[in-house]
């Protein structure tokens, strides 16, 4: 069920966010045989997972902007730095 052999992980965050809806439009059909329903759900889990986590590591870079002493952004820092 991988989109042309493109792990989760790999995808972007637009991909995967286009996936997750793809998933949700074929449940909401309600026309998927059962075993395939669950299928679908697991994987839209681990999708929406994977977009939770980019647009967390989104917003802790855009919180580490650094502001100067006039409240102004001064530069930016990794998020991942200390």
């Amino acid at each position: 069920m991988q989109e042309q052999g493109t792990t989760i992980a790999e995808m972007s965050f637009e991909d995967a966010l286009r996936a997750l809806e793809d998933v949700v439009r074929k449940l909401e059909t309600g026309e998927v045989p059962l075993e395939e329903s669950i299928s679908l759900y697991e994987r839209g889990e681990r999708l929406r997972n994977h977009c939770q986590a980019r647009l967390d590591a989104a917003q802790a870079r855009i919180e580490k902007i650094v502001a100067g002493p006039d409240g102004k952004a001064t530069g930016t820092a990794p998020f991942d730095a200390d």
